[in-house]
């Protein structure tokens, strides 16, 4: 709240709302102000409104008009109105003329004007002097489905800008949603960048929480008080949760006071009470009340044109040139009555005003500037000859590459060039002993997210690094982990580390608690991400398979495995395979090989391959082949010796890729030749030739051969390689065209032999086809895809499948175990985000390409039910419902609400109670049946689809019900309503009453009648409305409530109030010395209100200028002393009450003349004093032991008038003549200076002071101490002071004889020992 006794007052006493119109009629808005002939004047964006087609202006007395015609969408904005320093705005809102209702929106009573009583100003801020009301709120737009909501944001309603003015309060407002909070929100209120301003509380700033618990909302406020030019600039509110953060920036800016023209300058003066009250305080307690000067003070310059001050604002002027004997006059011809408050501040503006002597032109109080860019400061001297040095934070700058000092005329100027974070200081300007300051300020631009962070899958003890790059090198960002921030406390588990605009945080080894969401926090936004940590397990892309090798060939099993890392074992029956020459064990990345050379029969075992630190176990057999060769004698016939010749083929796998080699075993003599061949068939791959035991029917019609491709290349990719024994058919990198039925045929002239080989080359199955998205929810989707177009020759495993967000290029798995079936349930994603998803097939072979990405998407829920439906009032036809918006309305924002009822019990459909979707969360149901039992419900909709609805507890009746006519009159209307000549009077009573009942109203018991007095009913409340009060409107008034047989009565007192009549015959009583004593009688009209008492003035008639000796006197009767003698007196009386004082007043007829007595002056007398005074010593010598060679010296100090003369001695001797010694004397400090002693001018030192009072001396030892080369036979320091006075004068004289004349006395032997 604002401070008391600094509320502006308010030129409007009916103010203009803001209004919605449909398009194509017109707007009219209203305004009344306090008095008429004031200037008025309308804007819109700012620009003066003038009188046009499209625009009407009217003023009729205090009443002020503006018609819009012809509204359209190109009219809506803001609108304000202007008069003297006071400025109201308000919104037009152009709606379609489709959408409107056909309930005009007619112009706001004299009910809805701010004055009106018991009801709180809802219109547009008031703005004093062009800017907001210094008490008014910064607070974003009111709450409603029309709000827009921010869909990840945690502010209900975040703090907007404001404006102030110098002196002036406002109030910073942000509403946090709470529903789904356990814990409160930390909110922090920045200025700048990094200012905290919860160390700046105190008298001028205060913070205030508070909790809702019905709307489950919490209401932060930032309250500054008395605000100063210096509080301007850019503000910030962060909000933070366990889990989210929020911020938001405005701005406050701060207009200098308004003019003193547009001021009451005795309003000004004025005291109030801490209280708030009415009452004048105590003289005992004059000061406890706040003077405010600062809108009187401020120079002409600093005001706009359009707000030109009157002539009066020149009080202060006047005051400041004139002597301190004419502030009572001026105070008194200015209505100033507070004359101790004036000169205070009179004092404080002289004070202030103290012009500078070495600068004309100071730096300004602060400066800002953005990070990088150039700042120049600049002083104007006085003299342009005068040094300048400049200080930051008290060290004086030097000249460099930055800073540059440039010097033009009587300007100086300091440029900072490319500045940075450290130049954020406070820098002064020094010109001799005077210096100005000033402050700089560095405006570092936000910190943005250039890349964000990707999301994370890795299994228990992986490695884990976030990697994030911001718009600036060595930005200072914050790491959080499900919205806790990690310090750097923790480097025992997080690591870290900066390089450049990129940001790392590193996990060594994933734990399961590491799981979570992490996020990267700068001053502009952060980067959210979410690390999913599965327990280790192990994959199988391709298992070992049973092989069957013939006697001396190579057998290999392979197998890969999902982590490189993986070591394991290899067994043979159970037991533990030992590599030697014949037996290697390999283990290159994902693919353990074991290969064994030269096969034997012994080899023929089930080998096992197991993963260590896992419980699986990859089995396969070896099966030996044997060659039969039987003995044939010459001309032996062609035969080829395996296992299972016949018609039925032998099927050989191969894994596409992989190295296909037959080795087929021939026999026959002479040699025979070996040819393949292989058949190219359409249907079931049947063996090519009949089975010799099969019959002429079999198969027939199942497939039909087309052609038989000769093999006989020896080199390439397919080749056949023939000895004598055996034919070996090779391929290198099967691929899906290899596979078939193979026949090899051996042919001699002795006979031939045939047998069919059936190849099949396996393969990873064909990427699926892209996946579809249905049934998206808040934070999870349904994902239906189709099997692969090839299976790869193997049936297909499962499905595995992988999503990512839009912007980002890692792709995240959702399942380790395979998926089945052809659809899943995707969960645990962001509401609000887009995302994309692709699948593989798996069979036994491996894993196929992914799909094509599904199309992107974005999880989005629909929001909640309503909350707090009720019905609010009936009648036979209609029901009025309100509810509240949903708490959870999620990322999909709100489309509307649905409302629909039904009958009770009827088991009939809803039925939908307006077509389409309405904003509100109120609604008026009509058309419905008169007595019907109805239930209702409403939903809330969103680009997700509808919420679940919430219906009412209970059936409702369509029917109006009786109820007793009740007046609830307000509290200050049971008083006696006071109210002064020509004021308005609006007196509004709510009232109850069903069906709406009968007002009237009557006053002294007869019906009101007459134009003055209206009355305005309202299915809610009555009003009593008068234009202009005057005192006939005063009496008891008499409302009065009927519904059929029932009513119900109150009575208000009014009482119009005006200024009493002037006091009646005024004389002079008595007139003796310095003194007069009046006499009058009391007003005959005293305003319909108790007198506050009298005020008595004076004049001389020389000047007639008039001036207050007694306020507020309560007598008829007073006695006015302190006349000055001989000069004639006028006097005058003005009588006083709640209004104010008479608009005359009452005077002496005759002047009084105050007669001069005769007085003699004499001359006083005063005896002459003497100030002569003897010499003494106030501080004598003292003894003293000195150095030779260094100069001693030797103090006193000595009083004496007149001035005494001051003589210095050495052992007797007078040393006024030696030039070794210096004699000073300075405000009676006597001082003897030897120049570099030696022991011979050690001795007794006297000080001798005379004058003409007498003499006065003292004395002190001076002992000079030096070491003697041994042999000299110098005497010892001091041995003179034990002679006779004769003989040390003797003995000294001769030594410096010696001295002057060159010889080798001690003195000079002293001085070539050094």
């Amino acid at each position: 709240m604002p401070e008391p006794g600094k509320k502006p007052v308010s030129a409007f006493s009916k103010k203009p709302r803001s209004a919605e119109v449909a398009a194509g009629s017109p707007a009219v808005f209203e305004a009344e102000t306090e008095r008429a002939g004031l200037k008025v004047r309308w804007q819109r964006a700012g620009s003066d409104i003038s009188a046009s087609d499209k625009y009407g202006l009217a003023a009729e007395g205090t009443r002020h008009t503006l018609t819009v015609r012809d509204v359209g969408p190109a009219d809506q904005g803001s609108y304000a109105v202007i008069a003297g320093s006071s400025k109201v705005k308000f919104d037009l809102k152009v709606i379609d003329a489709a959408k409107a209702e056909p309930v005009a929106v007619p112009a706001p009573t004299p009910a809805e004007a701010p004055g009106a009583p018991g009801e709180a100003p809802t219109s547009a801020p008031e703005v004093e002097g062009g800017s907001p009301s210094p008490e008014g709120t910064s607070s974003a737009a009111p709450e409603g489905p029309g709000a827009p909501d921010d869909p990840i944001g945690l502010f209900v309603m975040r703090p907007q800008d404001g404006e102030v003015t110098v002196g002036g309060s406002i109030t910073f407002s942000a509403r946090v949603a709470g529903a789904s909070l356990l814990k409160p929100p930390v909110v922090k209120w920045f200025k700048g960048k990094w200012v905290d301003l919860s160390s700046k509380v105190g008298q001028h700033l205060q913070l205030h929480d508070s909790y809702d618990r019905t709307s489950k909302v919490y209401l932060f406020e930032l309250h500054i008080t008395d605000a100063q030019a210096t509080f301007a600039g850019g503000y910030r509110c962060e909000v933070s949760t366990k889990d989210k953060f929020d911020s938001c920036n405005f701005n406050l800016t701060v207009h200098e006071a308004i003019g003193s023209g547009d001021v009451d300058l005795r309003s000004t003066f004025r005291r109030t009470s801490l209280a708030g009250g009415g009452r004048r305080i105590s003289d005992s307690h004059e000061d406890a009340g706040t003077l405010d000067f600062s809108s009187l003070l401020r120079k002409s310059s600093l005001r706009t044109p359009r707000l030109e001050a009157p002539a009066e604002e020149d009080v202060w002027e006047i005051l400041r040139q004139a002597p301190p004997s004419e502030y009572e006059r001026i105070a008194f011809q200015h209505g100033v009555t507070d004359l101790r408050g004036m000169l205070k501040r009179l004092k404080g503006i002289k004070r202030d005003e103290k012009k500078s002597t070495a600068f004309q032109k100071k730096l300004q109080p602060a400066y800002q500037v953005s990070k990088g860019h150039k700042i120049r400061l600049m002083v104007e001297l006085a003299d342009p000859d005068a040094e300048v040095k400049w200080l930051k934070n008290g060290q004086e700058i030097q000249m460099s590459g930055r800073y540059i000092f440039e010097s033009i005329g009587a300007k100086r100027t300091l440029t900072i060039s490319q500045c940075s974070l450290a130049d954020d200081a406070a820098y002064q300007c020094v010109v001799g002993g005077e210096k100005c300051s000033t402050e700089l300020f560095v405006k570092e631009p936000p910190v943005l997210i250039t890349r964000p962070l990707e999301d994370q899958l890795v299994m228990v003890g992986q490695r884990v690094e976030f990697e994030c790059e911001v718009s600036e090198e060595g930005a200072q960002v914050k790491w959080l982990k499900d919205g806790v921030e990690l310090t750097r406390e923790e480097t025992f588990k997080y690591r870290f580390k900066k390089d450049g605009q990129k940001h790392h945080l590193i996990i060594n080894e994933a734990t399961l608690e590491d799981a979570g969401h992490y996020a990267l926090r700068t001053s502009g936004g952060q980067a959210l991400a979410e690390l999913i940590v599965q327990e280790k397990k192990l994959e199988v892309y391709q298992s070992i398979a049973d092989l069957t090798v013939g006697s001396k060939d190579q057998a290999v099993f392979k197998c890969e495995v999902s982590d490189e890392n993986v070591r394991g074992v290899w067994l043979k029956n159970g037991k533990e395979l030992v590599p030697d020459n014949r037996i290697k064990v390999s283990h290159i990345g994902r693919v353990h090989k074991l290969t064994i050379d030269d096969v034997t029969p012994a080899d023929e075992a089930d080998y096992s391959f197991v993963p260590e630190g896992f419980a699986c176990n990859l089995s396969a057999k070896l099966h030996f082949m044997e060659v039969k060769i039987d003995f044939v004698p010459r001309q032996e016939p062609p035969k080829i010796h395996l296992d299972c010749p016949g018609r039925v083929p032998d099927t050989i796998v191969v894994v596409a890729g992989n190295k296909l080699r037959l080795d087929v075993p021939i026999s026959g003599d002479p040699a025979p030749t070996v040819i393949w061949q292989k058949t190219i068939t359409k249907g079931k791959k049947v063996p090519a030739g009949p089975a010799p035991d099969a019959s002429e029917e079999s198969g027939a019609g199942d497939e039909w051969v087309f052609d038989k491709k000769l093999l006989c290349e020896t080199e390439g990719r397919v080749r056949v390689e023939t000895t004598k024994d055996r034919s070996i058919f090779t391929v290198e990198g099967a691929e899906q065209e290899d596979e078939g039925v193979y026949v090899v045929t051996v042919k001699n002239p002795v006979g031939e032999d045939q047998v069919n080989l059936t190849v099949k080359v396996i393969d990873v199955p064909d990427a699926p086809a892209a996946p579809e998205i249905s049934k998206v929810g808040e934070d999870s989707c349904t994902v239906h895809w189709e099997p692969p177009a090839y299976d790869g020759g193997q049936p297909v495993l499962g499905y595995i499948l992988e999503r990512k967000k839009k912007k980002s290029y890692r792709w995240m798995r959702l399942n380790f175990d395979l998926l089945r079936e052809l659809r899943h349930e995707a969960k645990r994603m962001i509401e609000g985000v887009i995302y994309e998803m692709r699948v593989y097939a798996v069979n036994a072979v491996g894993m196929s390409r992914p799909s094509p990405a599904s199309q992107p998407f974005m999880p989005i829920g629909p929001p909640s039910e309503p909350t707090h439906l009720a019905v609010e009032d009936v009648s036979d036809t209609t029901v009025s419902l309100k509810w509240r918006p949903p708490e959870r309305v999620g990322a999909g924002g709100l489309d509307g609400y649905s409302v629909e009822y039904c009958r009770e019990g009827s088991g009939s459909a809803w039925v939908s109670a307006l077509p389409g979707l309405i904003d509100r969360t109120s609604l008026l149901v009509k058309d419905l049946p008169t007595g019907a039992r109805m239930l209702f419900r409403v939903r809330a909709h969103n680009m997700a689809g509808s919420g679940p609805p919430i219906t009412t507890k209970e059936a409702v009746t369509v029917q109006e019900l009786l109820q007793r006519p009740r007046l609830q009159l307000p509290r200050h209307l049971r008083q006696t309503i006071q109210k002064k000549v020509g004021e308005p009077v609006n007196l509004l009573i709510p009232f109850q009453g069903k069906p709406r009942p009968q007002v009237t109203w009557t006053k002294e018991g007869r019906p009101l009648a007459g134009e003055e007095v209206s009355i305005r009913n309202s299915p809610t409340d009555t009003i009593l409305f008068i234009r202009a009060a005057c005192r006939a409107h005063s009496g008891t008034y008499q409302v009065m409530l009927r519904v059929e047989d029932m009513e119900d009565k109150a009575q208000l007192v009014l009482q119009v109030v005006d200024k009493p009549s002037p006091p009646q015959d005024i004389q002079v009583a008595e007139a003796w010395g310095f003194n007069v004593a009046l006499e009058w009688k009391p007003p005959q009209d005293d305003g319909n209100t108790e007198l506050w008492g009298y005020t008595v003035q004076k004049a001389d008639t020389k000047t007639m200028e008039w001036f207050t000796v007694l306020e507020h006197y309560r007598r008829t009767h007073c006695v006015v002393s302190e006349l000055i003698i001989g000069n004639s007196y006028y006097f005058r009386v003005f009588s006083h009450n709640t209004v104010g004082p008479s608009d005359r007043a009452a005077t002496t007829k005759e002047p009084v003349l105050i007669p001069r007595p005769g007085i003699k002056y004499e001359t006083p007398k005063y005896k002459a004093l003497d100030f002569s005074e003897a010499p003494s010593f106030t501080r004598p010598l003292v003894n003293r032991s000195v150095i030779a060679g260094y100069n001693a010296t030797l103090c006193c100090a000595v009083r004496g008038s007149p001035k005494p003369k001051i003589s210095w001695f050495k052992n007797g001797l007078d040393l006024g003549k030696d030039a070794r010694f210096r004699m000073f004397s300075k405000q009676g400090v006597l001082t003897l200076e030897i120049r570099k002693p030696c022991p011979f001018d050690g001795g007794v030192y006297v000080c001798r002071a005379t004058n003409l009072e007498g003499e006065a001396q003292c004395e002190c030892r001076l002992e000079v101490r030096g070491e003697e080369p041994p042999g000299q036979g110098r005497v010892p320091p001091g041995t003179l002071g034990f002679y006779p006075a004769a003989l040390a004068q003797a003995a000294a004289l001769a030594e410096r004889t010696l001295a002057l004349a060159g010889g080798t006395g001690p003195c000079t032997r002293a001085r070539a020992a050094r």
